[in-house]
C-alpha cells in the first residue's frame, strides 16, 4: 500500500501522475494526493474579456478606419464618403456606450463578449462593403475580432464568431460596391480575384484563430498547474516550518518549565496548608506533562535547534523518503548511498521540496515495480545526485519524451497500479518544477533490460549545508 497521504491545503494538489504509462505499467510517475479529483478536470478556463481591453481596442480601430477615410478622401478617389463615415461614427457611438454603461475592469461574460464581437464584425463588414468588397486588402480586418474571440472565449463562441466572419467574407466576394478609384479611373477587378481574397480571408481567420487559441490554452493549462505546484511547496513549507517550530518550542520552553518546576515543589514543602500543597503539586506534575510533551517532539536527533533543524544528512535524507513503504507487501525499497573514497557523507540544505519530490516519485514507483525499488544518493567533490530506479516495463515510449510538461496522461485510471490511484498529469511537472527551482537537472529514462529511472543532480554548493 502506498504511504499515508497528508491531507490537501486550500486547493486540492494532484501529486505525480501515474497514468503517464501504458496500460501494461510503466516506470516512475508519483502518486496524486487524496482529492485530486475533486481538482477541475474540464476545460481549462482562459481569460476572460475586459471592457477596458474591449474599448481600447476599438477605439485603435475606429481611429484607424477615420484616418484610411481621410487618406483617401485626400487622395481624390470615388467613396461614398457620408455612407463610410457614419458606419465609423457607428462604431464609435457603440464604444461610447459601452465604456460609459460598464466599469472598465467588469468583465464580460461569455454571451455579452460574443455579441460584442459580433456587431465589431458587422461594423467591420459593412464598411468594406461599402469600399470594394474582398478587392479591398482591408478584408483582413475581420480576422480580428475572431482572434480576440480566440484567445478569451471558449469554443462554441468562437466558431460561431469564425463561421460569421467567414460567410461574410465569401458574400463580398460577391456584392459589394466598387473599389475606391481616382477620376478617370476604372477598378476593373476580375471575379477569380475577389474570390481568392475571400479564401485568403477564410484561411487568414482559420489559422490565426487557431493559433492564438492554441497558445491561450497551453498558457492557462501551465498557469493552472503552476499554482497547482505552488500550492504543493506551500504545503510542504509549512510542514517544515512545524518542525522547525517545534524545535524551536522544545529548546525555548525547557528552561522556563524546569523553573516552574522547581519553584512549585519549594511551594509545596512550605505549604501553610494541604489545599496550598495540593495546588503546587498539581502546578508540578502539568509542568512535567508539558516536558513530556516537548520530548516527544524532539524525538529526532536533527531537531535540537533551528540551526541543526535546517540541514539534514545525506543519509537521513534518502531513509525519511524510503520510511513510508518500508512495510509496502510485495516490493522491496532499498536506500544506499555512495561516494568517492575518503570524503564524508555530507549534509544538505533541508528542503521541503527535494523531499516532497522523491517521495512522490519512490510511492509511484511502488505503485508499478515488479518487486524492487532502489533509492541512490551519489556525491563527489563537485556533485550530489539522487536517483529512483524501478525493475518495472518502464515508461510508454510516447510519453517519455514529454514527461516534466503538465497534463502528461494516456488513459484516465491507474488500472496497472498497487493503488488504482487516479492521476492528473501534473504530479511530474510538479516534481520536476519543484527540484528545477533547487538547481537540479532532472532527468526521466528507461533502463535495461525494463524499469524506470528519474534522476536529479545538482552542484554541490547549491544544497549543500554550511559549517555550523
Amino acid at each position: 500500500m502506498a504511504r499515508p497521504r497528508t491531507p490537501a491545503a486550500p486547493s486540492t494538489e494532484p501529486g505525480l501522475d501515474r497514468t503517464a504509462r501504458t496500460d501494461a505499467q510503466a516506470g516512475p510517475a508519483g502518486g496524486d494526493i487524496d482529492g485530486a479529483e475533486a481538482w477541475p478536470q474540464g476545460p481549462v478556463h482562459r481569460g476572460r474579456l475586459r471592457v477596458r481591453t474591449l474599448v481600447t481596442l476599438r477605439w485603435m480601430v475606429v481611429a484607424g478606419e477615420a484616418l484610411l477615410l481621410l487618406a483617401v478622401l485626400a487622395m481624390g478617389f470615388t467613396l461614398p464618403y457620408a455612407l463610410c463615415f457614419a458606419v465609423v461614427g457607428a462604431g464609435a457611438w457603440v464604444n461610447l456606450l459601452t465604456g460609459v454603461a460598464s466599469p472598465g475592469q467588469r468583465v464580460f461574460g461569455d454571451r455579452e463578449a460574443a455579441a460584442q464581437l459580433s456587431i465589431d464584425i458587422l461594423q467591420m463588414s459593412a464598411l468594406v462593403f461599402l469600399t470594394g468588397g474582398t478587392a479591398n486588402p482591408f478584408v483582413l480586418m475581420l480576422i480580428a475580432p475572431v482572434t480576440l474571440a480566440a484567445a478569451t472565449l471558449p469554443l462554441r463562441p468562437v466558431l460561431i464568431l469564425g463561421a460569421m466572419a467567414a460567410a461574410i467574407s465569401a458574400l463580398l466576394a460577391f456584392v459589394s460596391l466598387p473599389l475606391p478609384h481616382g477620376p478617370g479611373m476604372t477598378a476593373a477587378i476580375p471575379l477569380t480575384f475577389r474570390i481568392g481574397g475571400a479564401l485568403a480571408n477564410l484561411a487568414g481567420i482559420a489559422l490565426t484563430a487557431g493559433y492564438v487559441r492554441q497558445a491561450a490554452v497551453e498558457s492557462a493549462r501551465m498557469a493552472l498547474a503552476l499554482d497547482v505546484t505552488q500550492a504543493v511547496l506551500a504545503r510542504e513549507q509549512r510542514l517544515s516550518a512545524l518542525g522547525a517550530l517545534a524545535a524551536a518550542a522544545a529548546h525555548e520552553l525547557g528552561t522556563p518549565l524546569a523553573t516552574i518546576s522547581i519553584v512549585a515543589k519549594e511551594l509545596g514543602r512550605e505549604a501553610p496548608n494541604q489545599n496550598v500543597k495540593d495546588d503546587a503539586e498539581l502546578l508540578v506534575s502539568q509542568a512535567e506533562r508539558c516536558r513530556e510533551i516537548l520530548r516527544r517532539l524532539t524525538e529526532t536527533p536533527d531537531a535540537a535547534s533551528d540551526d541543526v533543524h535546517e540541514r539534514i544528512s545525506l543519509r537521513q535524507l534518502v531513509q525519511d523518503v524510503i520510511e513510508p513503504h518500508a512495510g509496502v507487501k510485495g516490493v522491496r525499497v532499498e536506500a544506499i548511498v555512495t561516494g568517492a573514497k575518503g570524503m564524508k557523507t555530507p549534509d544538505i540544505r533541508r528542503l521541503p521540496e527535494i523531499t516532497h519530490a522523491f517521495t512522490s516519485f519512490v510511492e509511484n514507483a511502488v505503485d508499478f515495480a515488479e518487486s524492487e525499488i532502489l533509492l541512490s544518493a551519489r556525491f563527489d567533490a563537485e556533485t550530489i545526485s539522487i536517483e529512483v530506479r524501478d525493475d518495472g516495463p518502464g515508461f510508454a515510449a510516447d510519453v517519455l519524451a514529454k514527461l516534466g510538461e503538465p497534463y502528461v496522461t494516456t488513459r484516465p485510471g491507474a488500472e496497472g497500479s498497487r493503488t488504482g490511484h487516479i492521476g492528473m498529469g501534473l504530479g511530474f511537472f510538479i516534481a520536476k518544477t519543484l527540484l528545477e527551482r533547487t538547481g537540479a537537472l532532472v532527468t526521466f529514462q528507461n533502463s535495461r533490460p525494463h524499469g524506470a529511472v528519474v534522476s536529479a543532480r545538482w552542484p554541490r554548493a547549491k544544497i549543500e549545508a554550511g559549517d555550523l
